[in-house]
């Protein structure tokens, strides 16, 4: 996405030493809040779904009974610095107010290779890291994906009732609008010439406003007054469709509070790799939950009155090498992986998609009309616009032909005024190359998803300035509202409790308590230090880059917990040295409770933190923290281990240390870190986070791994999704590899017990194909998938939106468990739905198919349901390129995690 470099405050030689990218040139500031950019411009003329019926979800959802939050620290910033642009280290000297963009497509040079000679624990590669065979294709080698003729004049087999009455508004709003003014709708108007990073300018003879476009998923970037919410990880942990929607209602409402039109969010790639620098930013590795995350989120944006747009589209897995890389996925897993979230978002009525920087099997990804016009436009029956990331256009016809609808920021180069379309796009209308029919249903698609969230009335206007911060057209509107409270549960939910001996959690009022380690203290330069907080300093909250948001505050651990120690009359000593063990050691002495805290950091690739290019080098913890924590376990016998980290870290230096009681992950759960924090450690929640990911024993055992490469050659590196299903959890189960925790694990401090599973087919249809879809899937895969050429045939206009028919996602099947709370305080379980298909099939040994979050009372025995539809237990053929449900019996189970050994196991058969 999108980035602001800076140059960065002088910080000594303990820390990070911190890199942002190149920028492209100053630009010179334009307080024209209505340019629309490219009027006196040079040109280039390069060219050549309903949720399940067991699924409670709204905008009042309440909290569970065990939601009881008790912590109310609040640690006001001080530190709301603007940086000047550079390529820099920590030595950097801070300039006032001054931004100047960067490219986040600059090729990694020779000179980008992680230093040899660094001291610090992540700084570099290890020796026994795989790397992936490389061959380097011709210079400028790209490739153009098959072509998927754009659904210009289509039918839609699901249509949305909403999306049909948007589209019927725009259409006749649309009617009289000349070339020019649709060229306005597709175009940006270039970086920094408005207010948001992102700027469709006015057609004031229209009366249409133009629209503003923002980041981030977690909240509303580079202004002031807004939440720092939980990051999508912490949320996904929650296993919590209800806190999903909240979470997303309430970024809305901030959102729509400043004017902004677009969200850019949420994002939904799936953590193919551990290391993967903006995994934080995404639901986690399994498609599931990430569609789960994803859906949920955006009909929480748009119920408030914002567009959601779902990005990255699609196989943008890691960011080194983001903007030049080929994500080469076969087809069957293209289908059941990595676009399964994306078709969620579309069930949701999503406004738009966001398509990526990298190649898809060769071809850009803002221009592969097999993604764009076929699966997403087509298969899925997508009705809103697609967009590309800031810069990932690389094409003028040619993207607009593919399924591009919107260029952001609307200039080539950040800044250089220069556009594939704007005047280009007109000209090639006028010429022919692209027809008038495409650019009308771009402009439409655009019109339509303003009026389908009701931004055509009594919209608010954009109230802050991104690149002129503090200015005239700052004005400084307050929209938090009561958010804080949301951030704490949600904070407190996703906890995951991975260890707890003789019940060292909760604590109970201990007479003494150590605190060691950086990451339970405050940054030494406040919340907001680090330029899109590009730095690890103190407790880690969020990882880096354009995801982020501005801290209003940051409640840090040692804070919060000192107020839990004066209400407990507790002592409380702490030591912040990570690399003085020494010091962390005679602290920890002779305290009832030692508490130590660890992280590991990763963020977007523009960034550089010690020597870690937004992707992870290492996965372990940063800051000297196993040798921290070994240090303190030797000399206290109660020894709490809290993690804050973008993802999993490798932990088996000390996990098994019989003096470390218990291990608390924490994720990074935004500004009231602390505070979440202390009603878990203290016993007022009832800890219930499961893992998104899997934490594995050693970094060879996941399936997949970055391609790290640090020189210009190849131009485009092949990054091979050989691992095809077998992504996280499954490829552990495939391979028969036990993982330290699996994904979906978390203990509690009570105890459940689950019944008998049970399924039942809800109905059955009279002389239903069972094996496959309807004939207009396979017919557009094998090229007989016709438009009309006159606009008036309609026995041959093909229907989109296949994959979203009533035959192919109504619920056909419920499963139902008994669980009960054994245990003697409230608390929440998660059962987790997983599928084992016939062996037959090719699937991994199970897939998790749905969850649910049940808060029990002791004793008490609540039912959890699931539906299934056939899409739920299809497969994709793709040689006949359409769902099928594999013959033979399917196995089911009801657990507490991907591996419980004690699951409740029932079978069915389907096809039968």
């Amino acid at each position: 996405m999108v980035f602001l470099p800076a140059i960065l405050l002088a910080l000594g030689a303990s820390m990070p030493t911190v890199t942002v990218a190149s920028p492209f040139g100053q630009i010179a500031a334009v307080n024209d809040t209505n340019s629309t950019g490219f009027a006196n411009a040079t040109w280039t003329s390069t060219y050549s779904s309903d949720l399940p019926s067991n699924t409670s979800v709204s905008s009042n959802a309440t909290y569970p009974a065990n939601a009881t939050l008790t912590s109310s620290a609040v640690s006001p910033s001080n530190s709301s610095s603007s940086f000047a642009n550079s390529t820099t280290t920590s030595t950097g000297v801070p300039a006032t107010n001054t931004t100047v963009p960067a490219t986040n497509t600059t090729v990694p040079s020779t000179n980008s290779t992680i230093p040899s000679n660094s001291t610090s624990t992540n700084s570099t590669i290890p020796s026994n890291t795989t790397y992936v065979n490389i061959t380097a294709p011709p210079l400028k080698y790209t490739y153009t994906s098959p072509q998927a003729s754009a659904p210009l004049n289509v039918s839609y087999a699901a249509a949305s009732p909403r999306w049909n009455e948007a589209h019927r508004r725009a259409a006749a709003y649309l009617s009289d609008w000349t070339v020019e003014e649709k060229v306005v709708l597709a175009t940006g108007v270039g970086w920094m010439n408005g207010r948001c990073v992102g700027n469709i300018g006015p057609v004031p003879s229209k009366s249409f406003p133009g629209l503003c476009l923002q980041d981030s998923p977690l909240g509303v970037r580079l202004t002031d007054y807004v939440s720092f919410f939980p990051a999508a990880i912490n949320v996904a942990s929650t296993f919590d469709k209800d806190l999903m929607y909240a979470r997303g209602y309430a970024m809305g409402q901030e959102f729509r509070g400043k004017g902004v039109n677009v969200a850019l969010g949420p994002m939904t790639n799936m953590g193919r790799v551990a290391a993967g620098g903006r995994n934080f930013e995404g639901f986690g590795a399994d498609p599931y939950l990430s569609g789960w995350g994803t859906e949920l989120t955006i009909r929480g944006l748009q119920d408030a009155g914002v567009q959601a747009c779902v990005k990255h589209y699609v196989g943008n897995e890691q960011e080194r090498n983001r903007t030049t890389s080929s994500s080469d996925i076969d087809d069957r897993t293209m289908r059941e992986i990595y676009t399964h979230p994306f078709l969620r978002a579309v069930q949701a009525d999503v406004a738009s998609v966001m398509c990526s920087y990298n190649l898809i099997n060769g071809s850009w990804a803002c221009q592969n009309s097999e993604t764009l016009n076929g699966i997403l436009k087509t298969d899925f029956g997508f009705r809103g616009y697609v967009m590309s990331d800031w810069g990932a256009q690389h094409s003028g016809v040619l993207s607009a032909n593919s399924g591009l609808d919107m260029t952001m920021p609307g200039d080539i180069n950040f800044g250089d005024l220069i556009s594939y379309w704007g005047a280009n796009l007109t000209m090639a209308v006028n010429n022919g190359s692209v027809s008038e029919a495409r650019l009308d249903d771009m402009a439409e698609r655009i019109v339509a998803a303003w009026f389908l969230t009701g931004q055509d009335s009594g919209y608010p206007e954009v109230n802050y300035d991104s690149f002129r911060r503090g200015g005239s057209n700052d004005t400084h509107v307050d929209v938090r509202d009561d958010h804080y409270k949301l951030i704490q549960h949600i904070g407190a939910s996703s906890a995951v409790l991975l260890k707890n001996v003789n019940n060292a959690l909760p604590l109970n009022k201990p007479r003494n308590l150590a605190l060691i380690g950086s990451d339970l203290g405050p940054s030494t330069v406040g919340p907001n230090g680090f330029p899109d907080r590009g730095g690890d300093d103190g407790t880690l909250a969020t990882g880096w880059g354009s995801g982020t948001v501005d801290f209003p505050y940051l409640v840090d651990p040692l804070e919060a917990i000192s107020l839990q120690a004066r209400h407990d009359r507790s002592t409380l000593t702490w030591w912040l040295q990570d690399f003085d063990t020494d010091g962390a050691a005679t602290t920890a002495t002779g305290a009832e409770v030692a508490l130590v805290g660890i992280n590991s950091d990763s963020g977007e690739g523009y960034i550089t933190v010690d020597g870690n290019e937004g992707d992870r080098n290492n996965l372990t913890a940063w800051h000297n923290g196993d040798e921290l924590v070994e240090a303190v376990a030797a000399v206290n016998n109660n020894t709490i281990v809290i993690v804050h980290s973008t993802g999993p870290i490798i932990m088996e230096e000390w996990i098994d240390h019989p003096n470390i009681t218990a291990v608390l992950w924490a994720g990074v759960p935004g500004q009231e870190s602390g505070n979440a924090l202390v009603d878990v450690l203290y016993g007022s929640y009832n800890p219930s986070g499961r893992l998104p990911y899997t934490i594995a024993k050693q970094r060879s055992d996941y399936s997949a791994d970055i391609v790290y490469v640090n020189s210009a050659f190849p131009e485009h590196p092949q990054v091979e999704y050989t691992e095809k299903l077998n992504i996280d959890y499954r490829s552990f189960l495939s391979r028969n590899i036990t993982p330290r925790y699996e994904f979906g694990y978390g203990l509690s401090y009570t105890q459940f017990e689950f019944g008998d599973v049970n399924v039942w087919e809800i109905d059955k249809e009279e002389g239903e194909r069972k094996r496959g879809l309807d004939v207009d899937i396979a017919a557009r895969h094998n090229g007989d998938w016709n438009h009309s050429t006159d606009g008036d045939d309609a026995s041959i206009r093909a229907e989109a939106g296949q994959f979203l028919t009533d035959s192919l996602q109504r619920p056909r099947w419920t499963v139902a468990i008994d669980v009960t709370n054994v245990g003697v305080v409230n608390g929440c379980e998660i059962p987790q739905l997983y599928l084992a298909y016939p062996p037959e099939a090719g699937e991994p040994p199970k897939v998790l198919r749905d969850f649910a979050r049940l808060n029990l009372d002791p004793g008490e025995t609540k039912t959890a349901y699931f539906n299934l539809s056939r899409y739920d237990v299809s497969i994709w053929d793709v040689v006949i390129q359409a769902w099928i449900v594999p013959d033979g019996e399917y196995g089911v189970e009801v657990g507490r995690s991907s591996m419980d050994e004690n699951s409740s196991k029932t079978s069915f058969w389907p096809a039968s």
